[in-house]
C-alpha cells in the first residue's frame, strides 16, 4: 500500500539557493528504494510556502529513508534553507471513491 508524505516548509526569504539545495537533496530523496514519486509544490499566494509531497511503496521504506537522513551518510542542507521547523503528515489510509 502506498504511503503518502507532506512536508510542509517555510523558506527563508534570503535563501537565494533554496531550489538548488532542494534539487540536491530530493535527488537523493528520489535514488532511494521504495521511493514512488516526489514533486514539489510552492504556494501561489506565498512563494516562500513549499510542500514535499512523496510517495513511498510502504511505511518500512519511508521508515529506512528517514533511518538514512538521521545518519552522516543522510545530512543534507534543506534545513540551512527553512526559516521554521518543517511539518511532517503522513497518509496510510485512503477513502475509496468507487
Amino acid at each position: 500500500m502506498t504511503f503518502t508524505v507532506f512536508l510542509e516548509m517555510t523558506v527563508r526569504p534570503d535563501a537565494d539557493d533554496a531550489a538548488e539545495i532542494a534539487r540536491e537533496v530530493l535527488a537523493q530523496t528520489g535514488a532511494r528504494e521504495g521511493i514512488e514519486s516526489l514533486e514539489v509544490l510552492v504556494d501561489d499566494a506565498d512563494p516562500l510556502k513549499w510542500v514535499v509531497v512523496e510517495k513511498w511503496a510502504s511505511v518500512e521504506a519511508r521508515n529506512a529513508y528517514v533511518a538514512w537522513r538521521a545518519s552522516p551518510e543522510g545530512a543534507n542542507r534543506l534545513g540551512d534553507v527553512m526559516a521554521t521547523p518543517p511539518v511532517f503528515r503522513t497518509f496510510e489510509t485512503t477513502v475509496p471513491l468507487a
